[in-house]
């Protein structure tokens, strides 16, 4: 019988020319049975022909055909229930007798062949037509491991050949013109690999086009999870030439999907003494490369691989190759002419949405609105969508970048992209124009994916003049402190120029630079005019630019803490401001947050703080109440900021401010409602000396060493440590005098937060003072203090 005819076909019957008769996936496990010695678990693989004749012998074709006519595919309900009633119908048809009898005697024979009795198989679908998207039939939810038994065998057969009926594989044939009647499908039964390690491999590095060396992915278990992104796999890169193992990064693992004994799969934990074991013997990686080297010389083209190592006899299977065509196209036409990019160095914004994972690209834009077109993504284009899911995985570890409509920073394009390492963008949508109607397919585009910004055009960077001579510099050296030394911030612009800095953290974000270069307006004239949203975005956009940039460091952000007077000067102020003698003690910090005439913008700044935690997944994130007079305030602000979602806990750290004298006298009480204190030495120098540091005629009396500015200090980090509380300080004078630098840390200060250009200065001189106050304490003649610091 002509293989065209046949209704089955075994893997060494087939070829990869076969395609249109057996599908990608089965004609490629023929090419590898029939032509290259490498091991491949065998199997056979049912035809188009064999398809077709099951819809004909039951009348299927034109029951489908009643079924979805009239079907409007962009309406979710209907499409969501005509598909279902479409799958029901193939289900629920009887296979014609023979064609039963057919696959279960193959199973039978499949048995015989490799000497068991009802052996497991893996059922996979295997698309047939060349100009169909493969993901329209095959994928995750198409493939059938670890199953055996003639009856379920056939079974999985026909729920393969209903799978081309789900919901985006009729979306995306509609879409595209296609007849549903037209497709066909193969289902390949291959022996079940009962795989303790299993992965993918290439012969070219996808990501660089360089063929020196063989790329190996490995991971506990059935591949599936590390396709699926699920698990982060070891890598191994393999000399072509030499076979010689170039280099090796082993990744902890822990979870692994397995089968099970009587049949499927389950996930469970891998043993705590496996987790950070190599994936495969130096031998095995050494197997695989040869094992690559033979496909590729086969093919004649880069190849990528599906492997796995059978926990029965620790023997290396190939599971799956086909061709990789990006690389092995461009390397071939290195040399004809190669295609002019248009370069600009006009920088036009198409759109802006939220930098989830950094980095900065250029490339072609491919948009894709349904998961039936990942097929049709190639190598190195940037991937435009409305959302990622764990079965694009496969698509996005091609992409030069990513951007998507929808998400934040704890969604799955943003989480898979930055373990993958690529630029990715996310919640354009959310920030105005939706990338996927908004930026043309095909086009070339930059991506600043640092900023969160798409540009048109390939932008041309101007290009540093290269110095005559390279001078290799030493890097500078930071000594680690036991005193945190955190930088005070207040311009979210610069978070990212000082985020290098050494320091640990943000002690001080001030919350007012936002709102004097990007708001402008008064929150109360925002929320009058029906604008409050401008205030929780514009906010929550300042924070995450400082959150982010100093991840996984803690930022701590004040919240807002302008005088009456300062608040006047925004937009609509002076309808809501007092006129007030002495600002620097009026309607301020905590005072406002619970007074009935400001609490509604108070919940506003909770909510920005709230998006950025959650929405956008910076939980780096910790809040300070600045000026709060007695311990009454701070009850009513904290519970305000519970009721909006704020609550302490272990990842989320509420701070108060040391500024004014009763927070020091009541610290035992303020330890009730604060994790920690963060001393305002200006205004509390100011308040204990009872002088104001800009006034001229007093202000010579004003100096942070008071002896009672000391005394203060020191009593109030004796009282927050007796209940585990922590004391920082985010004025100038630790920088300005070491000798009060010394003060702090010899009492104990947890934390220090200091500007920018005195990060590294703190940094060293708190190392010192560290290291004098150790040699101290073992020669027993350090310096002693000459005056009684405890009141």
């Amino acid at each position: 019988m002509e293989k065209e005819q046949a209704f089955l076909l075994w893997f060494d019957q087939l070829e990869r020319k076969d395609v249109a008769i057996a599908g990608g996936k089965s004609s490629s496990l023929g090419e590898l049975t029939s032509h290259v010695d490498v091991p491949v678990p065998y199997g056979f693989a049912t035809t188009a022909c064999a398809y077709r004749y099951f819809f004909e012998k039951t009348g299927l074709y034109e029951k489908i055909k009643t079924l979805i006519a009239g079907l409007d595919v962009d309406n979710s309900a209907q499409l969501r229930e005509v598909c279902a009633k479409v799958r029901q119908a193939i289900m629920d048809e009887e296979m014609p007798q023979d064609l039963q009898d057919l696959i279960a005697q193959a199973y039978k024979e499949l048995g015989e062949k490799v000497g068991q009795a009802d052996p497991f198989v893996a059922v996979r679908s295997s698309a047939t037509a060349e100009d169909l998207p493969d993901a329209s039939f095959a994928g995750q939810q198409d493939t059938y491991l670890n199953v055996k038994g003639a009856e379920t065998i056939v079974a999985k057969v026909k729920e393969c050949y209903a799978s081309c009926f789900t919901d985006r594989a009729v979306y995306y044939r509609e879409k595209q013109g296609f007849d549903h009647l037209d497709v066909a499908l193969s289902a390949a039964v291959q022996m079940m690999v009962f795989s303790k390690a299993a992965g993918v491999m290439f012969t070219v590095n996808v990501a660089t086009g360089d063929d020196k060396n063989i790329l190996i992915e490995g991971a506990w278990g059935l591949g599936e999870y590390v396709v699926q992104g699920t698990v982060t796999p070891d890598n191994y890169t393999v000399n072509k030439a030499t076979c010689e193992i170039v280099e090796k990064n082993v990744n902890a693992q822990d979870i692994k999907l397995i089968r099970k004994a009587d049949g499927d799969c389950e996930e469970v934990v891998v043993p705590l003494d496996e987790q950070n074991e190599q994936k495969l013997t130096d031998e095995q990686i050494k197997q695989l490369a040869e094992c690559a080297k033979k496909i590729e010389a086969h093919y004649g083209c880069y190849m990528d691989m599906e492997w796995g190592v059978d926990e029965r006899d620790n023997k290396v299977y190939i599971l799956q190759a086909r061709p990789e065509t990006v690389w092995s196209r461009r390397n071939k036409e290195n040399g004809a002419p190669k295609e002019e990019k248009k370069v600009t160095t006009d920088r036009k914004v198409i759109v802006k949405g939220l930098p989830a994972s950094p980095g900065n690209v250029a490339g072609r834009v491919h948009v894709i609105l349904d998961p039936s077109h990942i097929d049709e993504f190639k190598e190195g284009e940037i991937l435009v969508t409305e959302m990622t899911a764990p079965d694009w995985v496969p698509a996005m570890k091609k992409a030069k970048a990513i951007v998507t409509d929808s998400g934040g920073m704890t969604c799955h394009a943003s989480i898979v992209s930055r373990e993958l390492g690529i630029p990715c963008i996310v919640g354009t949508k959310s920030r105005g124009e939706a990338a996927t109607t908004t930026i043309p397919d095909g086009i070339d585009v930059t991506i600043d994916a640092t900023h969160g910004v798409v540009y048109e055009g390939i932008i041309e960077e101007p290009k540093a003049e290269q110095p005559a001579q390279q001078v290799v510099a030493a890097a500078e050296y930071f000594p680690p402190t036991g005193t945190k030394i955190y930088m005070n911030l207040g311009d979210p612009e610069l978070a990212e120029k000082y985020a290098t800095l050494p320091c640990d953290g943000i002690g001080l974000m001030r919350e007012e630079f936002i709102w004097t270069t990007y708001i402008h307006e008064h929150p109360l004239y925002l929320i009058k005019i029906g604008q409050p949203e401008k205030v929780v975005d514009q906010l929550a956009e300042g924070i995450r630019q400082v959150c982010q940039a100093m991840a996984p460091r803690p930022v701590t952000m004040r919240f807002s803490d302008f005088k009456s007077s300062e608040y006047r000067d925004l937009k609509g102020g002076d309808e809501f401001e007092p006129n007030e003698p002495s600002a620097l003690l009026g309607w301020r910090g905590a005072s406002r947050y619970y007074d009935p005439k400001y609490i509604e913008a108070f919940k506003l700044e909770c909510m920005a703080v709230r998006k950025v935690r959650e929405e956008f997944g910076l939980k780096n994130l910790n809040v300070m109440i600045p000026f709060c007079r007695n311990v009454e305030e701070c009850e009513k602000v904290t519970k305000i900021m519970a009721d909006c979602g704020l609550s302490r806990g272990k990842d989320f750290k509420v701070w108060l401010m040391a500024e004014i004298p009763s927070n020091i006298i009541l610290a035992d009480q303020f330890n009730k409602f604060v994790d920690g204190y963060s001393i305002g030495s200006n205004d509390l120098t100011m308040l204990v000396l009872g002088c104001d540091r800009d006034n001229d005629t007093v202000s010579h009396i004003y100096d942070e060493r008071n002896l009672a500015v000391r005394r203060a200090i020191r009593h109030l980090i004796e009282v927050a440590h007796k209940d585990g509380k922590t004391v920082s300080i985010c004025g100038q004078a630790p920088s300005v005098y070491p000798e009060f630098c010394e003060f702090l840390i010899k009492s104990g200060i947890d934390s220090m937060s200091v500007n920018p250009d005195t990060v590294k200065f703190t940094k060293k001189l708190a190392a010192q003072i560290e290291q004098r106050i150790m040699m101290d304490a073992l020669t027993g003649k350090g310096r002693q203090e000459v005056e009684d610091l405890n009141w």
